[in-house]
Parts: structure tokens; C-alpha cells; sequence
């Protein structure tokens, strides 16, 4: 039995999971307008070991959202998945948040997944996948015009969904286009059989050089000295 802890911080939505042989066993999570992962992680992943009845030694691996996302919410969630594996000496799997909340949609109709995430103003980031959750289009940043994603057959159902699909609908409205706006933001349960399967094949991240995927540089403004 391989025990593997997942981590999910992308969004406003902070949320851990612990799974068994790609079966979730234990989950824990909260949505916060204001962004508390920096509160919450940690009591969230002593909460689901407790449940489960084990020991941080017990796991086999952890998995991160890698990103894209929220800058403060990756750094957070990476920085705790590495100090675990780097404790314990285990794997560190990296899984794209876009995906995880892709796996949030149930329908197996032939169609394309557009999960996206608000990126402020009228951009997205976005990534495109078939309904076998096979990526068309790799995570990429997009200002919404009514011409977005014209390169793509409109041929299937085009399925809109996560916070920032929202933002979508007066510029993007055809009969082609479904908006699944319920589905908002990605979550640890999801995590799950994607961590799974790349425990299974091995697939890690280099824990020392590690960070998440943030698609965009972080850009702050700092004072000069005498303002």
C-alpha cells in the first residue's frame, strides 16, 4: 500500500488529502476569500494523517499543485510538500493545477475541457484538453477577445469552467460553448488518481530545484530610499 499526501493551494481554495494505492482516504479543506493557506496547511495535513491513524513517516510521497496560480498560495504549498519530502527523504510529484480542476468535470462526451483560472482584468490562464483529459493546448495566458481560441475546432463542445470562466460570457456566447461555472476551483480529491498515476510511473520533480510553474514573473514595486 503506497501512502501518498496531497496538497492543492492554487487558488482560494486550501486543501490536503491523503490517498492509499490511489483511493482517498482522508480530506480537508476550506475556501477563504482572504487567502489563510499559511494558517490552515499545516493543521490541514496533521488533521488527515490523524484521521487516517498515521505518521508522517508513513508516506510513500507527496504531490503539490505545481501552478499556475496564486503566487503566494504555490509558494506556500510547495515550500511545505518540499520540507516534507526533504524530511522524510520521499518523492516529490508535481501536478498542474489546470488539470486538477479539469478532473472536476464528470462528463465523458467528446468535447474540449477549457479550465481556467482569473489572472486579473480580462486574462485568463488557461490550458485545453480533450474529454480524455489529454492535453490539445499546454497552459498558456490569454486576454479574452471575442476571437480566443478561433484556432480550435468548434466542431465538439467547447466546455468553460473554473473562477475564471466567469469573466468569459459576455464575449464568448455561442451554441458551441457550455459554461460549467459551478465547478470553480481545483481541489485535493482530485489529486488523487493524477498523483497516483505518476507515482506509478515514476514521474518526480527534483526536490532541490523545484518551483512552481508561476506562468508569469512576480513583479512587486519597491520603495526607493528618501521616498
Amino acid at each position: 500500500m503506497s501512502i501518498i499526501l496531497q496538497i492543492e493551494t492554487a487558488t482560494k481554495n486550501c486543501s490536503v488529502a491523503l490517498s492509499a494505492s490511489g483511493e482517498m482516504i482522508a480530506l480537508k479543506e476550506h475556501y477563504a476569500q482572504n487567502f489563510s493557506h499559511s494558517e490552515q496547511l499545516h493543521g490541514f495535513i496533521q488533521e488527515v494523517m490523524e484521521e487516517a491513524q498515521m505518521k508522517m513517516p508513513s508516506l510513500d510521497a507527496v504531490a503539490v499543485s505545481k501552478g499556475p496560480g496564486s503566487y503566494t498560495g504555490l509558494r506556500i504549498g510547495v515550500a511545505a510538500a518540499k520540507g516534507v519530502c526533504f524530511a522524510l527523504d520521499i518523492p516529490l510529484i508535481g501536478v498542474n493545477s489546470l488539470q486538477i480542476l479539469a478532473a472536476k468535470y464528470n462528463e465523458t462526451i467528446e468535447a474540449l475541457l477549457f479550465p481556467m483560472f482569473d489572472a486579473r482584468r480580462m486574462e485568463v490562464y488557461v490550458m485545453v484538453l480533450n474529454e480524455k483529459r489529454e492535453v490539445v493546448k499546454p497552459t498558456f495566458a490569454e486576454i479574452i477577445s471575442p476571437d480566443s481560441f478561433n484556432e480550435l475546432s468548434k466542431k465538439v463542445p467547447w466546455v468553460f469552467m473554473g473562477e475564471g470562466a466567469e469573466k468569459c460570457k459576455t464575449l464568448l456566447d455561442a451554441p458551441h460553448i457550455q459554461y460549467h461555472t459551478e465547478i470553480q476551483y481545483p481541489s485535493a480529491r482530485e489529486m488523487v488518481a493524477l498523483a497516483w498515476h505518476a507515482f506509478q510511473s515514476k514521474d518526480y520533480e527534483d526536490v532541490a530545484y523545484f518551483e512552481p510553474f508561476y506562468l508569469k514573473d512576480f513583479y512587486t514595486t519597491a520603495k526607493k530610499i528618501g521616498e
